[in-house]
């Protein structure tokens, strides 16, 4: 029974394929207003998600954002035996039965995300196995600090033929609290390390963690449970391990990064719109960069209003949070290229993060790059096109630039938008914008490529 469950929901994530063909017409030169409501964070519920398989007690999380990462990442759950009832945006989790198996590698290919599983897994069971993480193309993700940090805790880990495979081999079954120094903070470790060392025996200390929203949201779910965390949100974490943990009720936080793509996607079309619910903290090195490119801000509690009448040029940094956010980066450079002067755009985290570049130069843009580094030269007006995008944040850049543009556009990709944002284009729509999804069959199809044998039905769209 269970083989069949794992191949219906196997099947099911293939059908997701169709979003390769379709796409979306997007009349240019919108203008923008009124109010949207930001969705919960993404990067923030499928942690959550994660995190659940703790405890075999019921755990409530609400504000659940409707994306096919977290389809994908409910299937994972689903092949782990673990019951799933969802109401609207609120999701009922009952892991009680638990049970560790070896992931089928088409569940999880295509989901970083499902890497979190690991921690619990361990933690919970004493053993895990699951493919190597997937996810969008944009550099080197590598695993080895959440490896090193489990090593750390007691676990035995081998990697062979695209599997991690996790075990305790002592006689308690449970990990072991130890100190751990992370080479870099990054934030998938810093969240596996977390969940590990909830049920591990004595103290758990994270240095030089990571700081992001997203981390301390899980651990205000994880000490919800029973788990004593101590310093999320600071660069040192203390976790002293308890023996289990209960269920709990967690709203997700709102998404930083879907509020930050609407604020650029209002300031490039000179728009003057409101997003809530927001935690303006989370935000504040975006809205610092936009005050600087000319935007006008107001906050007020969970709200953000912002008004641009002009676009001027400035420069921007990725960098882990407090610092201006890597996946705001595409969508940013969007800004910049019809901006009022030249600007500098520096990428310090993922160094395949400038596949938009090119996409943004075939509608008029002039951008040039050096290495990690966008020089960016900005134009009165970008032209329509159609265009691929390459991985999320790439796509909701070109939909940003198509917004601004004198003529339509068609843009693909929608496997990736629809991974990160909860009705993208249907929110902007609600803001004015003209935006039709489509099927686009036709305009996949290759003339030139196409034989007697040939099965294939799909166009390239211009694409780095």
């Amino acid at each position: 029974m269970k083989k069949i469950i794992c191949l219906w929901m196997i099947r099911e994530s293939e059908n997701k394929s169709n979003l390769k063909f379709q796409s979306l017409k997007i009349t240019g030169q919108s203008f923008l207003s009124g109010e949207i409501n930001i969705s919960g964070a993404k990067n923030s519920a499928l942690v959550l998600l994660a995190a659940s398989l703790l405890t075999r007690e019921k755990v409530l999380v609400e504000n659940i954002p409707e994306l096919t990462d977290i389809q994908k990442m409910k299937n994972i759950l689903k092949s782990l035996g673990v019951e799933l009832i969802k109401e609207k945006s609120k999701l009922k989790i009952n892991s009680k039965n638990l049970q560790a198996c070896q992931l089928p590698y088409q569940l999880v290919n295509s989901l970083r995300a499902s890497f979190f599983c690991i921690g619990p897994l361990l933690a919970r069971l004493g053993e895990a196995s699951l493919a190597l993480p997937g996810g969008c193309k944009i550099g080197k993700r590598p695993i080895h600090e959440h490896i090193k940090g489990l090593r750390a805790l007691g676990a035995k880990i081998h990697i062979k033929e695209g599997f991690v495979m996790a075990k305790i081999n002592n006689k308690k079954k449970r990990l072991i609290g130890s100190n751990i120094v992370l080479n870099c903070p990054s934030v998938g470790a810093t969240e596996t390390l977390i969940m590990a060392a909830t049920l591990a025996e004595g103290q758990t200390i994270i240095e030089n963690a990571a700081r992001e929203p997203e981390i301390q949201d899980l651990c205000q779910m994880l000490n919800k449970m029973g788990a004593k965390i101590d310093g999320a949100g600071q660069t040192k974490i203390i976790i002293n391990g308890v023996e289990k943990l209960n269920g709990c009720t967690h709203r997700v936080i709102p998404d930083r990064i879907e509020a930050g793509t609407f604020l650029i996607a209002a300031a490039a079309t000179l728009s003057s719109i409101t997003i809530s619910p927001v935690i303006p903290e989370h935000l504040e090195s975006v809205l610092n960069k936009l005050r600087e490119s000319g935007s006008d801000l107001i906050i007020k509690n969970n709200s953000i209003s912002i008004e641009t009448k002009s676009i001027k040029s400035t420069n921007i940094e990725t960098a882990p949070f407090p610092g201006f956010p890597t996946d705001l980066q595409a969508p940013f450079t969007a800004l910049m290229a019809i901006a009022d002067g030249e600007s500098q755009i520096t990428e310090t985290i993922f160094e395949k993060r400038m596949s938009h570049i090119n996409l943004l130069n075939k509608m008029g843009a002039s951008i040039k790059t050096e290495n990690n580094i966008a020089f960016v030269k900005g134009v009165k007006e970008l032209n329509g096109a159609k265009l691929l995008g390459l991985d999320l944040r790439s796509t909701a850049a070109i939909i940003i630039a198509a917004l601004t543009a004198k003529s339509e556009s068609t843009i693909g990709g929608l496997e990736h938008l629809d991974r990160g944002y909860d009705n993208f284009e249907s929110k902007l729509n609600i803001l004015g914008a003209n935006i039709i999804r489509e099927a686009s069959n036709d305009f996949f199809l290759e003339p030139k490529l196409i034989t007697k044998n040939s099965n294939s039905n799909r166009k390239d769209y211009q694409a780095a």
